[in-house]
């Protein structure tokens, strides 16, 4: 009978590492490149009209037709505001790194409830930003402060609301009569710092404007103990 012969499977070759770097490359997938914001074709709207349904003593409410920067036309009802300041502020005769802030409690209808808030008031028409927020210090509690400094600026809804407010921080307090004006029933008191950021923690602080400048406070605070 005839032999059978073997059949001898050739050895599978073994790509150079060069071969698998290449493979390598060609199969890696490449990283997504950000996709770049595509710039409006004006920085404002046209306004085509704009009609005043609402006139208070505190704001008023315009219903405007315009074409947004996108060229989109659009209708919009805005609430008009002459905008307003907010006070920080601190007596840090005790500890720079632990200051006590000037807080307020009064009670917000449209929140239906008592809130805890910084000093804070509208502006008068033409005033300048830095006296109002003088006037509105002193005027709420008493204190007047030698030394001032403007720490941001920001819409606290901008959706519809433009009343822009702009945040001061006080230093160097001194103690006076407080005359806030007839509707306005305020309590306040001083605050450590560190008892407001667990108020914060706790969700006993809802309002925007404390926030807003107690937390960016404490960050650049932060900040400067770490140089």
């Amino acid at each position: 009978m005839a032999r059978k012969e073997k059949t001898v499977k050739a050895p599978k070759e073994k790509p150079s590492k060069v071969a698998r770097t290449k493979a390598t490359k060609a199969t890696k997938p490449k990283k997504a490149k950000p996709a770049k914001a595509t710039k409006p074709s004006r920085a404002h709207a046209e306004l085509l009209s704009s009609e005043v349904v609402y006139q208070g003593p505190l704001f008023r409410v315009l219903h405007d037709k315009l074409i947004e920067p996108s060229g989109k036309a659009s209708e919009r009802d805005v609430i008009r505001h002459i905008g307003s300041v907010v006070i920080l502020a601190l007596d840090a005769a005790k500890s720079k790194k632990d200051p006590w802030i000037v807080m307020e409690r009064q009670y917000r209808h449209a929140a239906n409830q008592y809130l805890w808030e910084l000093p804070a008031g509208k502006l008068d028409p033409g005033e300048d930003a830095l006296t109002g927020a003088r006037r509105e210090l002193e005027e709420e509690t008493g204190y007047r402060a030698k030394k001032w400094k403007p720490l941001v600026e920001y819409y606290a809804s901008p959706g519809f609301l433009g009343e822009s407010m702009k945040v001061f921080l006080a230093e160097g307090l001194i103690a006076g009569e407080a005359h806030p004006e007839e509707d306005e029933q305020i309590e306040f008191r001083l605050v450590k710092l560190s008892e407001i950021l667990k108020m914060i923690e706790k969700g006993a602080i809802l309002d925007g404007k404390t926030l807003t400048g107690v937390l960016l406070f404490a960050r650049l605070l932060g900040g400067k103990a770490k140089k």
